[in-house]
C-alpha cells in the first residue's frame, strides 16, 4: 500500500467526520431536522410508493442497520413517517413517507444542498467534484 493510498483513506474519514457534524448543525438550526432523518427521509422520497422495508432503509441510507429502526421511530413519532408490519413476515417492518414528511423533507434541502456546496464541492473545481465522484463510485460498486 502506497502513501497516497492511505493519505487518500484518511482524507475521506477526516472529511466525513468533519462535515457530517457540521450539516447537521445547519439542518437543526434551520428546520430542527438532524441528518440522519434528513437522509432517511430523502431515501423514502425516492423510493417506490415512498416505501421500503427496514432492511432496505438500512442498506441504502448512511444510517447504521442496528439505528434505522430507531430513527424511523422518531420519525414516525414526528408524523414525518407511517411504519407498518409487513403482512407476510411478522419480524419485517416497512417505513412510508407522509406528506408531513415530504414537505419536510423540501424544506431541508435547500439548507442540504447549500451545505454540500459551501462545505465540500466548493472547495474543489468541477474536475475535482467529478473524479470524487466516480472514484468513490467504483469503490461502492465493487461493495
Amino acid at each position: 500500500m502506497s502513501d497516497t493510498d492511505v493519505a487518500a483513506w484518511a482524507a475521506l474519514l477526516r472529511v466525513h467526520a468533519a462535515l457530517v457534524p457540521v450539516l447537521d448543525r445547519e439542518l437543526q438550526a434551520a428546520c430542527g431536522l438532524p441528518l440522519t432523518w434528513y437522509d432517511v427521509l430523502l431515501e423514502l422520497k425516492y423510493a417506490p410508493n415512498g416505501r421500503l422495508s427496514m432492511g432496505e432503509l438500512g442498506d441504502r441510507s448512511v444510517v447504521s442497520r442496528s439505528r434505522v429502526s430507531r430513527v424511523v421511530d422518531s420519525l414516525s413519532l414526528a408524523g414525518y413517517v407511517e411504519r407498518e408490519n409487513s403482512t407476510e413476515d411478522r419480524r419485517s417492518s416497512y417505513a412510508t413517507i407522509t406528506e408531513a414528511g415530504l414537505n419536510k423533507q423540501r424544506e431541508a434541502a435547500p439548507i442540504y444542498l447549500a451545505g454540500i456546496r459551501n462545505h465540500f464541492t466548493g472547495r474543489m473545481s468541477a474536475a475535482d467534484s467529478r473524479a470524487v465522484a466516480a472514484a468513490l463510485g467504483k469503490v461502492l460498486k465493487a461493495m
